[in-house]
């Protein structure tokens, strides 16, 4: 049995998991309600195809016999998937058993359901969030399922084993340089300086707390007539809020990027999530154009560093770090043999494990509009705060829209 580690991402998320055992740490999936043209047995057949094929649904965790520590191995046999018919009642209990967390060690992490009801045919997939991403589940795995139940049957599939051995061998003379980069940006970084200020005492854990907000006055709109990129507009608001919310004139804070940087990573099945720190010192006036461009070549020299970040996760720098992630199409509906298959449910985060002070999620809505989605820790802030943040951010956002506005227009 050959044993792989852990890639630092998928570390760090496990270990947040073990840390807060109920959590469902964000699985990623969802409930599916099919056309009723759908031939489940062919759709199981496919799906069991895809399982097949992909080393990704191999994947255990599991402690090295030697060492003890939490690696993996890619030796386990697929889950096999079949229809099942169910009453409406057996069909609602299924559900309310799905809302229970993974059990990690040496079991499938994944779970995925043909269900038929005596009222409609049901899809739903679920997968531990340290296997898979958003990316790999509502993209690639939806296209590969759809190309083998048409029998379109696709060359030999990439290997997520093969990348993650391939990753742990880089030498460590190769990150250093890296390494420096993510320290220096990181090491001013302060929570009374770079986090929005406490509104809430008398709270002594983390408590959950949820703000949804969809911006007004400000739609898709403007980026069909711009070159500009919506990631980079939102981050850069994102961290002009900060800014303006803290009075430093500084943001120091992370973005979430898919993880797939060339054509190789954008075909592989599995979790390349890769979460980036990002920082700027507003205190040199100069405009909004200015600033997206310079904001661009930042990032794209943190992804010259990419593979570095694994001091980042391995040290927990960004830990208390507000993060940002701009989310489109990712949980909308899933074309299948030319025919809709709605999304009805996803899969619960009310148990989070990702214990941050504040989390940016914008999402693009089929509307053209946006909503910012908040997730924050309501023993710091109340909702009222949270509320502030939200309408501030969409002040900031709407005058972004003239690039010729420096930095003084906006901060004051």
């Amino acid at each position: 049995m050959k044993y792989y580690p852990l890639r630092p991402i998928q570390r760090w998320l496990v270990d947040t998991h073990f840390n807060k055992a109920k959590s469902t740490m964000m699985n990623i999936g969802g409930l599916f309600k099919l056309s009723a043209s759908i031939d489940m047995n062919h759709l199981a057949d496919a799906i069991n195809f895809v399982l097949e094929k992909h080393d990704i649904f191999r994947c255990r965790f599991i402690f090295h016999p030697e060492t003890s520590d939490l690696c993996q191995i890619f030796d386990g046999a697929p889950e096999h998937v079949f229809l099942e018919r169910l009453s409406e009642k057996a069909f609602q209990q299924r559900m309310d058993s799905l809302r229970e967390p993974y059990y990690l060690i040496n079991q499938p992490l994944y779970r995925i359901y043909l269900m038929q009801t005596p009222e409609a045919k049901y899809l739903y997939v679920d997968f531990y969030h340290a296997i898979m991403d958003g990316v790999a589940s509502s993209y690639l795995f939806a296209r590969e399922i759809d190309a083998a139940y048409r029998g379109r049957v696709k060359k030999s599939p990439l290997s997520y084993a093969q990348y993650v051995e391939e990753e742990s061998k880089i030498p460590p003379e190769e990150l250093a340089e890296g390494h420096a980069y993510w320290k220096k940006m990181l090491a001013p970084f302060d929570p009374k300086k770079h986090l929005p200020p406490a509104d809430v005492e008398g709270v002594a854990a983390w408590t959950q707390g949820k703000l949804h907000y969809q911006f007004k006055n400000f739609t898709e709109e403007f980026f069909r007539t711009t070159h500009i990129n919506e990631n980079n507009f939102f981050l850069g608001a994102s961290m002009l809020t900060l800014a303006k919310i803290t009075g430093s004139r500084e943001s120091i804070m992370s973005w979430i990027h898919n993880g797939r940087t060339n054509m190789h990573e954008r075909r592989l099945m599995g979790l390349m999530l890769e979460q980036y720190p990002c920082a700027w010192d507003f205190h040199e006036d100069i405009s909004i154009g200015e600033f997206l461009n310079k904001l661009e070549g930042q990032i794209q020299t943190g992804m010259k560093y990419r593979k570095s970040l694994n001091l980042v996760y391995n040290e927990g720098l960004e830990d208390d770090c507000v993060s940002f992630i701009f989310q489109k199409g990712m949980h909308g509906d899933v074309i299948l043999a030319d025919t809709t298959s709605k999304v009805v449910y996803l899969p619960p985060n009310e148990i989070s494990a990702a214990e941050n002070a504040l989390d940016i999620e914008v999402e693009a809505n089929p509307t053209g509009m946006y909503t910012v989605n908040l997730d924050y820790d309501a023993s710091r802030y109340s909702e009222n705060e949270m509320l502030n943040f939200a309408k501030m951010m969409n002040e900031i956002l709407i005058a972004m829209r003239d690039t010729d506005k420096k930095f003084s227009d906006i901060l004051g």
